[in-house]
């Protein structure tokens, strides 16, 4: 078993808080990680982006090559284009479908959709309003973790105990909402 995870978005999305989610089920599920993060400008909205390599098997490196990665997951649509080189064929994109236009050019959402129309697999939802309807706007990322859940390679149940070890200082309410979030993110897939 191996799996190969790019997570895109821009900073403050909570891309890495994510990362964390799977790195912690990864290791309870026994299995083998590493990891790599780019957050240079994310405290300006600039991009932030994270390997995480996943597999039942020591891992060499951190850094996943150019057509390997079986899932994308992105907090910001055109940010999850831009790691398309590394998406392997048959891999899957799962992203938010509001744009964060952080840049003044950023292109036209028909545009950005018109390249998700040549995209086999893809899961495209809208997070922030999934989570704002369970009533926590905060955890779109949550939202989006549960319904790239499937193809991650780790139980269902493991990432639940992440969310329960990552948020666990910030109280049970806080927990309470990230698991409903993960939770409704699964059911959207359904």
């Amino acid at each position: 078993m191996k799996t190969d995870i790019i997570l895109a978005g821009v900073g403050g999305q909570g891309i890495l808080s994510i990362a964390a989610v799977i790195g912690e089920a990864a290791l309870e599920d026994g299995l083998f990680m590493k990891q790599s993060e780019v957050h240079g400008m994310s405290q300006r909205g600039g991009d932030v982006q994270s390997n995480l390599r996943i597999s039942d098997r020591p891992v060499a490196s951190d850094l996943i090559p150019l057509a390997s990665a079986d899932i994308i997951i992105s907090l910001e649509p055109m940010e999850a284009l831009r790691y398309l080189p590394y998406l392997k064929p048959g891999g899957w994109i799962v992203t938010n479908s509001r744009p964060f236009e952080n840049i003044p050019d950023y292109p036209p959402m028909e545009n950005i959709m018109a390249e998700y129309g040549r995209i086999e697999n893809k899961i495209i939802l809208d997070v922030e309003q999934i989570a704002k309807d369970l009533g926590s706007a905060r955890s779109s990322n949550v939202v989006l973790l549960g319904a790239a859940s499937p193809y991650l390679g780790i139980s269902f149940d493991k990432l639940e105990n992440g969310i329960r070890n990552i948020f666990g200082r910030k109280g049970e309410a806080i927990v309470e909402n990230n698991l409903k979030a993960l939770r409704a993110g699964k059911e959207y897939r359904k």
